[in-house]
């Protein structure tokens, strides 16, 4: 076989046309292989005959689209000093664009040997229990697609799992079920449009693991926070199994939701990879430089771990930051997504240990003209101290609010809470974003999410249920901010069952109708439940699928109006924050909150901690900016009744230099409400327990 010097980049395994460069970027290597096999999985080593800047490569001519292939790295075995290098171990390409297969739990994946302890090499060679990277075909028939770049104050987020969306829908054929064709199929790209959403976030599509003790188990990682490539598209989502194939199968996913305006955002997991601390397995890095990829304690033995997996990316070491970047512009201009969600994000903004808003993972992210254009999304808090850093992240950066998700949580619970905490999250978390210069998008507002109970849970559970999962029930938050409405799980009540529904409603309206980037769980809007499991990570299954056959039909409907009824009011998704004060010479505020009295609140009024209700007032003409040829932005003027007492209460309508009739449009003890009789200011109205009420100025 011809072999030609080639290039050090690009990285990884790059056709041309004509060959493949290959090339695989180690410090502490002293020789490389690179590992082909053939249809009869034959393999045949060639070393990589060029080192430049560390990185070893060599030109291929004969080697086309659907090669398989590996890396062995020759070097120094220590662990006492962080060395792992062990030629016995067929290693991931982490530039790889594919990859085929799954990994075998055998011994002979892992460096060591077991009864020696993990400091022995291994001499064990891996290689028939390893997957295998494939050189992909890059060429693909666009059509002129491109990101979408919708506006962040018009943004709607579904977060969703590829597979749990489709598996059980009954409109996509059985062969494209579960995968990335599947979410593609006609009957669902158009439900999402029905939804009225305008983003899906798919949790973890890069190729990633199921981890060893949950195979023994009888189980899978399902969620998929398991990374070890950060540039391929995991293949169990493709229905196409051909070597390669789901690349392709991957952007024609994305076509299809662009050509329907619905924008594609991936979870992706660059704090830690699928290798674990010191007994994990050797898959890719850890065998190609472990001591440059990850981060290292004091004895280099062991491993850093913010994020309760093993270990954590070394962002200290610039191959590690270009692996990084590199994997992010290849998702941006190749595959053409439209932005990430970075799970455990603070700890890529560790420096030393503290958690540093100047990171260098945030000075490249900012600089570059191809990242920073797109939708940035920030989990802001990790597993280790001071990782908690919601409202902390840089300009450029939106965050999952979890101070939004446990105040509404707690408000139509019931819980005790200062109003101003509840004011502060409804209108956008200025206290969080705004000395920051960011604006009210940057809040990224949720009441659930993938980790933790579903919005039927949430109404339906006081205590998880993770029994199905095999650790007695120890896994998973045990504080959920959760109230089952009398009765624990399934129940035939009908009493309970109405209110459990008065309560999703709630909160669905909450969320739709709060300042800053709704994200709706995927499944929510049609009552989607697990069981009370509240850490379905490893519940590929009927726990965690969605049962398209006992849909809430009447709840899909309301979030549906929901979401139009956000659509058609800018009011409730302005662009800057409300200021409590006339605007552009006019009488009436922009934003004001009253009493159950109809009186302005006092400062008073805003420290009761047991306070439940609130009215609040929105100004339709006093939106700031234009829009985007600078027409001026104006709205109906809304009164928003807020009641989470227990028992109804009746509210006095503001006067009349607030608005001279009022009809109600939405009572979430009811509904949507279709009327043409309109109430006077001043004039009292009975707000149900638990409930919010929408009032539209019609004078």
């Amino acid at each position: 076989m011809k072999v030609w010097p080639g290039q050090p980049y690009p990285l990884g395994a790059v056709y041309d046309g004509s060959g493949t460069n290959f090339s695989l970027f180690s410090e502490v290597a002293e020789k490389v292989e690179l590992c082909l096999f053939d249809e009869d999985n034959e393999e045949s080593r060639i070393d990589l005959p060029e080192v430049t800047g560390y990185c070893w490569h060599a030109y291929l001519p004969e080697i086309e689209p659907r090669q398989r292939y590996g890396f062995r790295v020759h070097g120094p075995w220590d662990p006492a000093k962080g060395y792992r290098c062990n030629p016995a171990k067929l290693l991931l390409d982490p530039y790889a664009k594919a990859v085929e297969g799954s990994i075998q739990w055998d011994e002979a994946v892992f460096p060591y040997q077991f009864n020696q302890g993990p400091e022995t090499m291994s001499d064990t060679d891996s290689a028939s229990f390893m997957p295998r990277c494939v050189v992909h075909q890059p060429y693909f028939d666009w059509s002129g697609d491109r990101r979408l770049q919708l506006p962040w104050h018009e943004t709607v987020i579904y977060e969703t799992h590829v597979k749990g969306l489709t598996i059980n829908h009954p409109e996509v054929p059985p062969e494209h079920q579960g995968t990335y064709s599947g979410l593609a199929h006609p009957a669902v790209v158009e439900y999402l449009r029905q939804l009225g959403i305008s983003a899906i976030e798919l949790m973890p599509i890069h190729t990633f693991i199921h981890d060893k003790h949950l195979v023994d188990k009888g189980l899978h990682n399902y969620w998929g926070y398991n990374s070890i490539g950060y540039f391929a598209p995991h293949m169990d989502y493709a229905s196409d199994t051909r070597p390669g194939a789901a690349v392709a199968e991957f952007k024609q996913m994305v076509k299809a939701l662009h050509q329907a305006g619905i924008e594609v955002i991936l979870d992706v997991v660059y704090n830690h990879t699928a290798e674990g601390n010191h007994l994990g397995p050797m898959l890719s890095f850890k065998g190609i430089d472990n001591a440059y990829y990850y981060r290292l304690t004091e004895d280099p033995r062991y491993y850093m771990d913010y994020t309760g997996t093993g270990n954590s990316l070394n962002m200290r070491h610039p191959h590690v930051l270009q692996l990084i970047m590199d994997s992010l512009r290849y998702w941006i201009q190749e595959m053409h997504v439209d932005g990430f969600r970075f799970d455990l994000a603070s700890t890529l903004a560790r420096e030393l240990h503290d958690v540093d808003r100047l990171s260098a993972f945030f000075d490249i992210i900012q600089q570059d003209p191809v990242i920073s254009q797109v939708k940035l999304i920030a989990e802001p808090w990790d597993v280790g101290e001071g990782g908690y850093q919601v409202g902390n992240f840089p300009p450029v950066w939106t965050e999952w609010n979890g101070k939004y998700r446990d105040c509404v949580r707690d408000f139509w619970r019931g819980e005790d809470q200062s109003l101003s905490e509840f004011a502060y999250r409804l209108t956008g978390s200025s206290d969080l974003y705004e000395n920051t210069s960011r604006l009210p998008f940057a809040s990224i507002n949720f009441v659930t999410a993938h980790d933790g109970f579903t919005l039927h849970d949430l109404v339906s559970y006081n205590e998880k249920h993770n029994q199905a999962n095999g650790e007695n029930n120890q896994d998973g938050e045990d504080h959920n901010r959760s109230w089952n409405c009398g009765l624990e799980g399934p129940t035939e009540d009908s009493d309970v069952l109405h209110l459990r529904g008065h309560q999703k409603r709630n909160f669905l309206a909450t969320l739709l109708l709060s300042q800053g980037v709704p994200m709706l769980l995927g499944g929510d809007e049609i009552g989607r439940t697990q069981q009370g499991n509240n850490n379905a990570y490893c519940q590929d299954n009927e726990i965690s699928w969605y049962d398209w056959e006992n849909i809430d039909q009447d709840l899909l409907e309301f979030c549906q109006e929901l979401i139009r009824y956000r659509s058609n009011h800018p009011v409730f998704r302005r662009r800057r924050w409300f200021h409590g004060r006339p605007i552009h010479g006019g009488e009436v505020k922009d934003i004001a909150w009253f009493t159950l009295d109809g009186d302005q609140m006092d400062e008073e009024d805003w420290g009761k901690g047991y306070a439940k209700s609130v009215g609040v007032f929105l100004n339709g003409q006093t939106i700031p900016n234009p829009y985007p040829r600078g027409e001026p932005v104006s709205d109906d003027d809304f009164y928003l009744v807020f009641n989470a007492h227990h028992e109804s209460l009746t509210f006095t309508l503001p006067g009349e230099h607030w608005g001279k009739s009022w009809i109600k449009e939405l009572d979430t003890d009811s509904g949507w409400v279709d009327t043409e009789e309109s109430l006077k200011a001043g004039a009292q109205i009975t707000v149900e327990a638990r409930s919010l009420v929408v009032m539209r100025k019609v004078s």
